[in-house]
């Protein structure tokens, strides 16, 4: 299967490959330009879920801080700020602060436990 083109290689495509009028050429590299400022947007400030995600593993680092060990329930059940959060968006907070080797992971009888790193 052939890789789809993007905008942005069709656009520099039709301006090497056809003759074109100043207009033409002018309209294809604003476009270009509005492309380039709408990637700049995207990552220029976390999203609302993403502050308030930050806020939600402060509070898993708090709680895991005495060196316990615990799974993803006793998180859930442990922290009042995960109150009534799903054990998929648990999951999802601790990996990202394992990635971030805060937290670490240990499989025990294929129950897998968090602590602080």
């Amino acid at each position: 299967m052939e890789k789809k083109m993007t905008k942005r290689e069709m656009f520099e495509q039709i301006k090497a490959s056809y003759p074109l009028t100043a207009d033409e050429v002018a309209f294809i590299d604003h476009e270009l330009a509005l492309l380039v400022k709408k990637n700049e947007r995207k990552s220029d400030k976390p999203t609302k879920a993403q502050l308030a995600n930050e806020s939600l593993k402060d509070e898993i680092v708090a709680l895991l801080a005495d060196g316990k060990a615990r799974t993803i329930t006793e998180i859930t059940a442990e922290c009042q700020a995960l109150e009534g959060a799903s054990p998929q968006k648990v999951s999802a907070l601790l990996t990202q602060l394992k990635k971030a080797e805060i937290v670490k992971r240990e499989e025990i009888k294929r129950k897998a436990y968090f602590s602080i790193a």
